[in-house]
């Protein structure tokens, strides 16, 4: 007999959450988010990178200037901090990907030695913050389409209940990058535009300030304050 027929409660079901991931201190910050707030220890996590042109925006730079910050105090401040120590922390090992029809899947041996190594260190967060979560990394290439229809493509595939995606405070780009186009056509950012068209939950994520929470954007909830 089961949790239904004893009149028991239900077990939780189990989501796939995916969080955009790249070097940047916005990704980041996504990412401390979800591992925080949003994930429970039944859930699957992806961690989603998408190719751009530009190889230069691989680099750890941001990151790297985010994690010198000081933590907060108290319980919250010691999960953060636990969690950049997973992510100043480098694995040797080699994530893999699977393939999918939506973008060529790069495998996680091409390039320079380091060029991948914040999805090494954000998945060592990952498993240091929910060690019971199964983590999965998937890297896209762009192969001439906006990323947004690429990441939108990805959520589809993958079956996502829950995307998290970083913010710019200024609101005027996501991680960099402004769209062209058609999507761009009403002056909305990448993450703006994912906002209003996944299927899927999308949330914006924004530091507000380094102990003062977060500011999430939602398609039915703008600017919602919550404490870290």
């Amino acid at each position: 007999m089961d949790s239904a027929e004893r009149g028991g409660p239900l077990p939780p079901t189990k989501r796939r959450v995916m969080v955009i991931a790249d070097a940047s201190r916005e990704s980041f910050v996504a990412l401390q988010w979800a591992l925080s707030h949003a994930i429970l220890e039944q859930d699957d996590l992806i961690l989603l990178h998408v190719e751009t042109s530009n190889p230069s925006r691989r680099g750890g730079g941001g990151l790297s200037a985010f994690l010198r910050r000081p933590t907060s105090s108290g319980s919250a401040g010691n999960q953060q901090h636990h969690q950049q120590l997973a992510l100043t922390s480098t694995s040797s090992s080699s994530s893999s990907s699977s393939s999918s029809s939506s973008g060529s899947v790069v495998s996680a041996g091409s390039g320079d030695g380091g060029e991948y190594e914040f999805l090494e260190a954000m998945r060592a967060a990952c498993e240091a913050a929910q060690p019971k979560v199964k983590v999965q990394v998937e890297k896209v290439e762009m192969e001439g389409r906006e990323k947004a229809a690429v990441i939108l493509s990805q959520t589809k595939v993958l079956g996502v209940d829950l995307l998290v995606i970083g913010q710019r405070r200024s609101g005027s780009s996501f991680l960099g990058c402004k769209l062209s186009g058609s999507m761009s056509g009403r002056g909305l950012d990448t993450a703006e535009f994912l906002i209003e068209h996944c299927k899927c939950l999308c949330v914006g994520v924004q530091k507000k300030g380094q102990n003062a929470g977060y500011l999430l954007n939602t398609k039915t909830h703008k600017n919602f304050w919550l404490l870290a």
